[in-house]
C-alpha cells in the first residue's frame, strides 16, 4: 500500500520527537534541594529486622512520626539489619553494611546492638518501640539548632545519581554518607518470629555511600541505584556526620522533580 509522503513525513517527525521525549524524561531526571523549615533537624535511624518480633510496633511508630513528618525537617531511615538471617527468614531488605553502620554506633552506646535501636542525630539511643522515649528524644533533637546547612542536588542517570553538595560551614572530620530509601513496601513473611504476617515497611535504606569531605564545602559524589529503583517511590537522604563522635551536624532530602 502506498502512503502519501506528506503524511508519512509528518508521523516520522511526531515518532522522532515522541521517542526523544521519553527517551529524555527516562535517562536523566533532576534531583532538587527540599529546603526544610526551621534551623535544627531530627534523624532517627532505625535498626530493625522481619526476622525480629519486637520490631513490628517500633516500624508502626516510625510510620506514624513519618506521615506527620512532612514539610518538617525529620529524617527516618529504616536500616535492616542481616544477623536475624540466621533464625528462619532471610530479610529481602537486609544487608550486612547496615549492621556494620549499627557496630559502629555500639562503640558510642556501651557496645549496645539490638533490634530495634533507634539512634537520634547519632548521638542517644533507645528502644525503638518505647513510644514515650523516641517522642522526647526526638523532642529534644528539634530543640538544639543546627551545626551545619546541607544542599544536596543532581540528576538521576542510567547506572546511578550524581549528586552535588554545598555546606554552609567547615565540614572538618566529617564524611557525607548519602541513602538510597525506598518510601514504602510490604512483606509476607513465611518464616522466623513473624511467620504469617504481613509486616508493612516505610523508609527502607536500601543503599549506602559514603566519603570523606576533608573539609570541602562543596563537591560531588555519584550513588549506584538499587535494582527496582522507581523514580516516584524513592529518595535521597544525605547526612553530614562527625568522624569522632558520630554526631550528624547536618541533614537534607533530595528528591526526583
Amino acid at each position: 500500500m502506498k502512503m502519501n509522503m506528506t503524511v508519512a513525513g509528518a508521523l516520522i517527525v511526531f515518532a522522532l520527537v515522541t521517542a526523544a521525549f521519553i527517551s529524555s524524561s527516562i535517562a536523566s531526571r533532576k534531583l532538587q534541594h527540599i529546603e526544610p523549615k526551621g534551623n535544627s533537624f531530627a534523624v532517627l535511624e532505625l535498626f530493625t529486622s522481619e526476622g525480629c518480633s519486637s520490631c513490628p510496633p517500633a516500624e508502626e511508630l516510625l510510620a506514624g512520626i513519618q506521615a506527620q513528618a512532612a514539610g518538617k525537617p525529620i529524617y527516618v531511615l529504616a536500616y535492616h539489619v542481616d544477623y536475624w538471617d540466621r533464625n528462619g527468614w532471610k530479610d529481602p531488605y537486609s544487608d550486612a553494611a547496615f549492621s556494620k553502620r549499627q557496630v559502629d554506633y555500639s562503640r558510642q552506646f556501651a557496645g549496645q546492638v539490638y533490634t530495634p535501636q533507634l539512634i537520634i542525630n547519632g548521638q542517644s539511643e533507645c528502644i525503638g518501640s518505647d513510644a514515650g522515649a523516641v517522642r522526647n528524644a526526638l523532642s529534644a533533637a528539634l530543640r538544639t539548632s543546627a551545626a551545619n546547612t546541607l544542599q544536596l542536588s543532581g540528576e538521576i542517570k542510567p547506572g546511578g545519581a550524581d549528586l552535588e553538595y554545598a555546606l554552609d560551614n567547615d565540614p572538618s572530620n566529617c564524611y557525607l554518607l548519602v541513602a538510597v530509601v525506598q518510601r514504602s513496601a510490604t512483606t509476607n513473611v513465611k518464616g522466623g518470629e513473624n511467620e504469617g504476617r504481613i509486616l508493612p515497611h516505610v523508609q527502607l535504606v536500601r543503599g549506602l555511600e559514603t566519603m570523606n569531605l576533608k573539609g570541602h564545602k562543596t563537591g560531588h559524589i555519584h550513588v549506584k541505584l538499587p535494582a527496582g529503583f522507581n523514580t516516584r517511590e524513592w529518595e535521597i537522604t544525605g547526612l553530614v556526620q562527625q568522624n569522632s563522635n558520630g554526631a550528624v551536624t547536618a541533614a537534607a532530602h533530595a528528591t526526583l522533580q
